[in-house]
């Protein structure tokens, strides 16, 4: 256990040093926003081009991992959202609830987690874990979001607003390019090279630190109430994984070292994609920030012990 402490603690530690500077006023009000776009016009992308540009396409390949992650991770999306819409929410409601109770810290944490847990190894697969969840499954959100604000509108014109959504995000566009200098076989200029991984390298402390500073942002009481938060967060933090760990036992049976990285990806707390999404569009920002807030504080103790279990 202090062994696993030991690994789990400086990554957390990180995200509480963000959140103690941001509420003793050592950085102001911007500083988050500031250091977000640093991470993810800048670092995370740096991070995402080079490990792909650098992937083997065999490493990618990994049917059984994906077919575990995605089904996991979408089941559990449209079962949400199904409930959400049986409980009267509508469907732009309903698609946040259902990033809160699916949508994992991925890029944030996944990647110094994994690496400093399962080392180097892993890293192909929180990628292919973060493109599911940055990309897919934030696309299918967008759509059901833009479904609900057009009531009726031309399904062409919504595909399209997503199409231009998507493409405009670094964190998509990132791993394309690096694709394309994978299929290419030229690999990467050694300036290039050097480059990306001073730039790479602060994509995991920078990101930590910009959580805790957004976790410490005041906000309004709002929407959301204590029971909506906890079933959100017991959703997130254990039927989540429990689902994920079944489908990597009996439906797609994958090795111990991929089994783990994918209920490890699936344990990770509530990213903060949705806060940003629900923010824009102004559906249950309230409800969403207390449930990233809880799901990140109570993942120190989770995720912890998931490690112990998983040894």
């Amino acid at each position: 256990m202090l062994s696993i402490l030991s690994v789990v603690l400086p990554i957390f530690a990180l995200t509480f040093v963000g959140w103690l500077t941001r509420r003793v006023g050592i950085f102001g009000p911007q500083s988050t926003t500031e250091l977000n776009r640093f991470v993810v016009y800048l670092a995370l992308p740096a991070l995402l081009f080079d490990i792909v540009a650098k992937a083997k396409l065999g490493q990618l390949w990994q049917p059984g991992f994906v077919a575990v992650f995605a089904i996991g991770t979408f089941l559990f999306f449209v079962l949400t959202v199904a409930v959400s819409r049986w409980m009267g929410r509508n469907i732009g409601n309903a698609a946040i609830l259902g990033l809160n109770s699916s949508y994992s810290n991925t890029a944030f944490l996944g990647f110094p987690l994994l690496l400093a847990t399962l080392g180097p190894a892993s890293q192909t697969l929180t990628l292919i874990a973060t493109i599911n969840t940055v990309c897919v499954l934030f696309a299918l959100a967008i759509v059901l979001i833009e479904f609900g604000n057009q009531k009726g509108g031309n399904p062409a014109v919504i595909a399209l607003r997503v199409l231009q959504a998507l493409f405009r995000n670094p964190l998509v566009l990132a791993p394309l390019a690096g694709a394309v200098v994978m299929a290419s076989g030229l690999g990467v200029a050694t300036p290039l090279d050097a480059f990306l991984k001073l730039l790479g390298s602060a994509a995991s402390p920078c990101a930590l630190v910009c959580l805790g500073m957004f976790l410490a942002e005041p906000r309004d009481k709002g929407e959301g109430s204590l029971g909506e938060t906890a079933v959100l967060v017991a959703l997130k933090l254990f039927v989540y994984p429990a689902l994920t760990l079944a489908l990597a036992l009996w439906v797609f049976p994958l090795p111990v070292p991929l089994r783990n990285a994918a209920v490890l990806l699936a344990a990770l707390p509530t990213g903060t994609g949705p806060f940003m999404l629900a923010e824009f569009h102004r559906r249950e920002g309230a409800l969403t920030a207390k449930v990233i807030l809880a799901s990140t504080v109570l993942s120190v103790g989770t995720v912890t012990l998931l490690l112990s279990l998983l040894g």
